[in-house]
């Protein structure tokens, strides 16, 4: 009889946990809340980080369809300082800005809902579920706003354009149509894929895993530790990536190396005309930068989240 009375309290205890588990409706307030926060701690991180993105998209860019020694980010830094002025290192903020406010808010804010969404159906927020979760989140976020990455890189790489943003993207629609602004959106969506699962999988799962072995519980030693692995594994996941992205966002700037005709087709010349390392071009600019990227970015959303009354990612 108590055995009996105690298998029924546990099973309603079980019923009444995935319930509350499961009732993750929101306010409109929340909702705003929680994109806000995203989209705000992504552009904070690449407002301070943004001198390094530039350097990155300039090295990605060396010896395009050739072999041969490689400038290194510091000597490339100095030039950059010496030909171009210190404002070449912030080329292309205000797109990049905009991007970071639309991305930032869209690839952190799918996020959880797409977990929730995955443990409604499934039952479950395993470590793959939450890859998948990132995954789809971060190429969402980059087919929406890819017009805006062509943009910033297209900006970067013109120091002498005295056009602006929206001039240089209706030059860009003008002369090459509006299917411009998608060029390069298959890898850029496997890269953010790739980034959002990495970096949040990674980030969400060592804090679990930092909170049950240590004695560490929620609060800044916790976010610094997780977002720094995150950085460093999402680094290694995403530099080939990017280099293939970039590439064919600024194919008119490597017409050495022939027109791309897909993201695998641009990796197979590279690794033919360049070398297997070439992959890596400025893979440590990408290190520098997403690095302190991601710390910053988790951080921040992190105090933000706490400010507005929002559960820790």
């Amino acid at each position: 009889m108590v055995d009996e009375s105690s298998s029924q309290e546990s099973a309603i205890s079980g019923v009444l946990a995935r319930n509350e588990k499961r009732n993750w409706a929101v306010s409109p307030s929340d909702v705003g809340y929680h994109f806000g926060t995203s989209g705000f701690s992504v552009a904070i991180a690449t407002a301070v980080t943004h001198p390094l993105d530039v350097l990155k998209v300039r090295l990605q860019m060396q010896l395009v369809g050739q072999r041969g020694p490689l400038i290194g980010m510091g000597q490339l830094f100095v030039q950059l300082l010496n030909n171009e002025g210190p404002r070449s290192l912030y080329l292309g903020l205000s797109p990049a800005l905009t991007r970071s406010v639309l991305y930032g808010g869209l690839r952190l804010g799918l996020y959880e809902p797409s977990k929730y969404a995955s443990d409604l159906v499934f039952g479950s927020t395993n470590i793959f579920v939450k890859i998948g979760s990132g995954a789809i989140s971060g190429a969402v976020a980059t087919a929406l706003t890819n017009p805006v990455e062509v943009l910033k890189v297209r900006l970067q790489m013109n120091p002498n354009s005295t056009r602006g943003p929206i001039k240089e993207m209706s030059k860009i629609i003008s002369e090459e149509g509006l299917k411009a602004l998608w060029k390069g959106v298959g890898p850029a969506m496997a890269r953010a894929g790739a980034l959002t699962a990495s970096q949040l999988a990674t980030y969400d799962e060592a804090k679990q895993v930092l909170v049950k072995w240590t004695p560490l519980e929620e609060g800044f030693p916790l976010h610094l530790i997780s977002s720094t692995v995150a950085g460093v594994v999402s680094t290694l996941m995403t530099t080939p990536i990017d280099m293939v992205k970039t590439r064919l966002m600024l194919q008119r700037e490597s017409k050495r190396a022939g027109s791309y005709k897909s993201g695998l087709h641009c990796a197979y010349q590279v690794i033919r005309t360049e070398g297997p390392l070439a992959l890596y071009k400025g893979g440590l600019a990408i290190f520098a930068r997403l690095g302190p990227q991601t710390t910053i970015t988790f951080i921040v959303c992190e105090k933000l989240r706490q400010l507005a009354g929002l559960n820790a990612i």
